[in-house]
């Protein structure tokens, strides 16, 4: 049954991605990344929910994330034109089922956790989706503002949205980003009795960081109009180090510590 459901769910996200490029119907893009996301939840569903309790091992924890960033991408292109993301978004979630079918990675959450650590890992894997959506939007803000600067603007040019459309976009997902992650932090601080034991000390930290990084560029934006170069370069430095924090340090305690 798994092996039918990541299959399934693979075909429809590549085929997802064909439609975007080859068709670019909003309205066949929007079923079959539905039918994919829906395939890929219940999936998720027979991987994570155990007899013994919650499993977020790494490679699932990847997958759960793909697919939070899919349906999260899903939902804006109801009312954003975001739908060039779905080129690079949706073969990573294809990936990451990939990954998570061949790889055992497992990490049990106890059934007794108490509902404000389970409000913490919610807040953390929705804000780290948006954030990663806005880092590829920075990617794509990049490419574009390169194409203006050289003025040989190329067909991808031409099927994004305007440049100031765009940098609108990348902030109102980072400032729903920042905010997420704000809660995530302080539930954080509220619930684990252990945030800065030797196992979690160093996510923390670079999860503070991130916070940094991001709070610096809503206040830029805000009281100087940062803009352009510089919201990319901050925009793309808060998520390395936000990403560090969460896949680094699963990366670490898991696959090399066996933690």
């Amino acid at each position: 049954m798994n092996i039918f459901l990541s299959i399934s769910a693979i075909i429809l996200y590549i085929a997802a991605t064909i439609s975007r490029i080859a068709v670019s119907s909003k309205h066949i893009l929007l079923f079959l990344g539905g039918l994919a996301v829906s395939l890929h939840a219940l999936l998720l569903y027979q991987n994570m929910v155990t007899s013994s309790g919650l499993n977020l091992g790494f490679f699932t924890a990847i997958s759960l994330m793909a697919w939070m960033i899919g349906l999260l991408l899903l939902l804006s292109l109801l009312r954003e034109p975001v739908e060039n993301l779905v080129v690079v978004l949706f073969p990573i979630a294809a990936l990451a089922i990939g990954l998570d079918s061949y790889f055992d990675t497992e990490r049990i959450l106890s059934p007794d956790q108490n509902f404000g650590v389970t409000l913490h890992i919610l807040f953390s894997i929705v804000a780290y989706s948006l954030l990663s959506i806005s880092a590829l939007q920075a990617l794509f803000l990049a490419f574009q503002d390169y194409q203006l600067h050289r003025k040989r603007p190329g067909w991808v040019m031409q099927k994004l949205p305007p440049l100031q459309l765009m940098e609108t976009l990348l902030f109102q997902m980072i400032a729903l980003g920042f905010i997420l992650l704000s809660l995530s932090l302080v539930s954080g601080f509220i619930f684990l009795e252990d945030i800065f034991a030797q196992h979690l000390v160093h996510k923390t930290v670079l999860s503070s960081v991130a916070w940094c990084v991001f709070a610096i560029l809503l206040w830029g934006h805000w009281r100087y109009g940062w803009r352009g170069k510089t919201a990319i370069r901050w925009s793309l430095g808060g998520f390395f180090v936000l990403m560090l924090a969460y896949f680094g340090s699963k990366l670490v305690l898991e696959l090399i510590l066996h933690r």
